[in-house]
């Protein structure tokens, strides 16, 4: 099954469009479904300003429910959600993550947040790229998520002091911890419009990732329709070229695997059809 993982609604007050959008995007790009996975709320009004509130769960719910409902016979629209791991917080996501029957919980450690710089930040930049990691490596040792958002993302913080090669081993460290839990991490297309403009995470750190047998999910992080299961054809054969053989997403918490291959030849397939039909 091939889905996008990882997309938004206007609940986190920084995305726009109606679902039903993504959905029609999703379906005419070839995939299976979509899994939605907006901003989960957070208590005590933490990053308020990007994400819903504690009491819009429920418009959320009730939104993807209205979404599958209305969906294109045989596409699939599953309820996720993309929820902050940041220290302390572990039981009240626990709880969070009970109200619902949610296929899929993905993990994100956002350094960008106020409340996350304010904590973590103390003007260091190399001990700030080593905190996020360690943090990755605790979010997935936490067993709440199943899967962890766009592992690199830190190498936006200040790209002029992103040194990878110094990274490594601190990131291989991390990904030993991670690969330990049988957590599955993302493959992110969105990160091509960032200011690293690389998918995240990037080559170098998919391959480490491939060594060490972590499954993969791919997710658009759409805040637009238009970027649902955008290069997604790219991103398989990135994953190809690292040596993975599959592409996982998940079903009632539950991983599922799609053979690279025939998820390439369907996409590939589908461009064509719109191609040629754009053009009558």
């Amino acid at each position: 099954m091939l889905f996008d993982s990882h997309m938004h609604t206007e609940l986190c007050k920084h995305a726009e469009g109606y679902l039903w959008e993504y959905v029609d995007q999703g379906h005419q790009a070839g995939l299976d479904g979509v899994i939605f996975t907006c901003h989960s709320p957070m208590p005590d009004r933490f990053s308020h300003h990007v994400r819903m509130d504690p009491d819009e769960i429920w418009d959320y719910i009730a939104l993807v429910g209205e979404a599958r409902d209305s969906a294109p016979e045989g596409f699939e629209v599953r309820l996720g959600l993309e929820s902050d791991f940041f220290p302390g917080m572990e039981e009240w996501l626990k709880q969070l993550h009970g109200t619902a029957d949610f296929h899929y919980i993905l993990g994100s450690v956002h350094w960008h947040t106020p409340e996350y710089q304010a904590a973590f930040f103390n003007g260091d930049m190399w001990a700030f790229h080593c905190q996020y990691f360690e943090h990755l490596a605790e979010s997935a040792e936490c067993g709440l998520f199943d899967c962890l958002a766009h592992p690199d993302l830190v190498k936006n913080a200040s790209p002029e002091d992103w040194d990878l090669s110094r990274a490594m081993p601190v990131i291989a460290s991390a990904l030993d911890r991670i690969a330990a839990t049988g957590i599955a991490m993302e493959l992110n297309t969105s990160g091509i419009h960032k200011t690293v403009p690389e998918m995240n995470p990037g080559p170098s750190i998919l391959a480490m990732m491939k060594q060490r047998d972590i499954p993969v999910v791919l997710g658009s992080d759409a805040h637009q329709p238009a970027r649902v299961a955008d290069r997604f054809v790219k991103a398989l054969a990135m994953l190809e070229a690292a040596g993975y053989k599959n592409i996982s997403s998940f079903e009632n918490r539950e991983r599922q695997d799609m053979d690279i291959i025939e998820a390439k030849a369907r996409l590939r397939e589908i461009e064509l059809w719109n191609a040629q039909h754009a053009s009558e």
